[in-house]
Parts: C-alpha cells; structure tokens; sequence
C-alpha cells in the first residue's frame, strides 16, 4: 500500500544525493575531493571563501599551488602515504590566499581506492595559530627578561658583599672598651646587626640564584607577630625616625603557611614604603591586620601617607622600575617583588589609595 510520504527507490536516491550535495555546499567546514596528485576534482563554498578564489577558479588546479611554500614538501610526503590507505589526522599546514594572507587549515583525509580519490575536510585553525604564536612570543620575552633579572640580581648581590665584608671588618678593628658614651654604643650595635642581617639576606638571595635547577620554596607556619618583628628589628631606626605609629592586630589570624623569606620580604616592602611615602604635615599611622575572607587570609597594609592617584596609576604600580613619586630612594622594585612572591604561591593583592587620605594594600594568601 503506497502513501503520499512513499518513495521509489530511485526518489530516495536522489533525494539522499540532493541532502548530501546541499550538506556539502552549506557546511562551514572546508570539505573537498582530490586525486592522489592533489588536482582539485570537487570543492565546497567554505574552502572557496578561504582561499579568496572562485569554485571556478579553484578546480581542476593542483593544490599545491596555493599551499605555503615551506610546507609544500611535507604536504606532498603524507599526501603520497594517504594514497597508500594511511589516513592522515589533524594535519596543519599553511595555504596563501589569493590577496597574499597566510592562513593554517587543520586535515582530515582519507583515500578511497574504489574511486581513486582522496576525501578531505578542514577547519581554518589560522586564529588558533595566532594566538599560539603570541603566546610563545611572550614565553620567549618573558625568560629573557627573567634571565636578565636574575643576573642584575645576582651581579647586584655579589658586588655588594665585599663592601659589606669590609664593614664586618671595621667593626672588628673597633675598641669598644674605650667607647664611654652609651648612647653611640647603642647606634652601633643597631648598625651592626643591621650589617650582619644584610649580609645574610644577600647570601639568601645568591643561594637561590646559584640554584640551576627549580627552585622549591619551603613553606612552613609562620607566626605573623614573630615575623613582622624581626621586620621591624631590621628598620627600627627608620620606625624611629619617623616617629610612625603601628597598629598591629593579628588576633584573627595569628598565623599562616608560606615562604618565610617571602613574607619577611612582603612586610619590609610595604612597611618601608608606608615610612617612605609617609604625609610631612602628620605622623604615620601604619595598619596591619589579618581576617579571614570566603576562607583565605588577608593580611590588610594600611597608611595614612600621601597616596596616589589611582586613576593615573591604573595597573602599572606593580610593574617594574614604575615609580610615581618624585622620592630619591624609589627605585619601583618594592612592590613589583610583594607581587611576585604573592602570585608564586597563589595569592594575590589589591591596592586602593588616595591623594592625601593614604593607601590600602589587601594581601590574600591562597589556603
């Protein structure tokens, strides 16, 4: 019993060849047919388009005419093993287009021996390239600038331990006993431990730098007191000098793991900038807090100082050599440092400020 819906088997065929014939003109894919030398037999709109040539234009053509010249002989080599029943998967190569772009087309193929012909389809991946090509571009400066940092580091560390030596030295040649006035002794005493604790950052440093291989940073519990007072130990005379006020509440989070070296580094940073960038027409009144925040730790900076204009500054305050303010000590390192040792271990931090009201700098630690 026929219906309306029935079809001969000869309908049905040439309604399969019509679905297939518009499926291969409307696909965004890039579909065509080659003989094993690669002549163009049949080519969809989209490989067409692609190229900025007709179908016309396109067919009966060899392939290779329109392929990158330094990829021409690989594409010759696997075209010859596709006609050998080798499919070839995900192969990239690059094709000129007829306004002289460059363009990437990742392969499938695969050769039918009935027909003679090879089978292919492609997707343009030429943005996908692009952005890879970006990529290593940024890896490639990014290891020669880290390459250049580390030797301006290691350079400015060994030079400076000579000197620091010869100081030690000095002070051995000292004659403390004859030394009355306690007061100068006292001075003394300060500038060597601060010698002293120099040198033995240096050496730190010139440790890591000598190491070749990755570096693994020890994490341990660091009581955040302990830590901010062997800090505060390093500059005290600065913190006098300066008559600075620090409010220190660590009670909500009285500890954290991370680097020690790090952290002792991140408190100098942002302790010595507070002093440095401090308002001359009121004492500094120096914040440091911890909270817990969506269960990670933030350490909280704040100062009273001078500020900035966060407008002006926008990303750039942690990049480095900026500098924004006209002091003779500002190098724009400090805080390009407080930023690398945070985001090495995860963390992260934000900065708000304004002219004349102070800064804020928020510390998260990753948990």
């Amino acid at each position: 019993m026929n219906s309306n819906h029935d079809f001969s088997f000869q309908e049905l065929k040439s309604k399969k060849e019509f679905d297939l014939e518009r499926f291969f003109s409307i696909t965004p894919d890039i579909l065509c047919i080659a003989s094993p030398e690669g002549i163009l037999k049949k080519i969809n709109p989209s490989f067409a388009n692609s190229l900025g040539y007709s179908i016309e234009e396109l067919l009966d053509t060899s392939v290779s005419s329109y392929i990158h010249p330094d990829d021409r002989k690989l594409t010759s080599k696997l075209r010859h093993e596709i006609s050998r029943n080798i499919p070839m998967i995900n192969f990239d190569n690059r094709y000129i287009t007829k306004g002289g772009e460059t363009i990437w087309l990742s392969w499938t193929s695969v050769y039918e021996p009935e027909d003679e012909l090879i089978y292919a389809v492609a997707k343009n991946v030429t943005q996908i390239k692009e952005l890879e090509e970006k990529r290593n571009s940024l890896l490639i400066e990014l290891t020669r600038l880290n390459t250049e940092l580390k030797q301006f580091a290691y350079t400015t560390s060994h030079d400076l331990r000579s000197p620091i030596d010869n100081i030690i030295s000095l002070f051995g040649l000292m004659n403390f006993p004859k030394i009355e006035d306690k007061q100068t002794l006292k001075y003394i005493e300060v500038f060597y431990t601060s010698v002293l604790n120099l040198k033995q950052t240096l050496n730190k440093h010139i440790e890591t730098l000598n190491t070749e291989k990755k570096i693994n940073i020890d994490l341990q519990k660091l009581n955040l007191n302990n830590t901010l007072n062997i800090v505060k130990e390093s500059i005290s005379e600065s913190i006098k000098n300066s008559k600075a006020k620090l409010l220190v509440d660590f009670s909500e989070v009285p500890s954290i793991t991370f680097s020690s070296f790090y952290l002792q580094s991140i408190f100098l940073n942002l302790l010595s900038n507070a002093i440095k960038y401090s308002d001359i027409e009121r004492k500094p009144i120096i914040s440091i807090t911890s909270k817990k925040v969506n269960g990670k730790t933030q350490i909280i900076f704040a100062d009273n100082g001078i500020g900035f204009d966060m407008d002006k500054v926008k990303g750039d305050i942690f990049k480095l050599h900026e500098t924004f303010h006209n002091h003779s000590d500002s190098k724009g390192i400090g805080l390009f440092l407080v930023k690398s040792h945070l985001e090495s271990l995860g963390g992260s931090i934000e900065v708000a400020s304004k002219i004349n009201v102070g800064t804020t700098f928020t510390l998260t630690f990753k948990e």
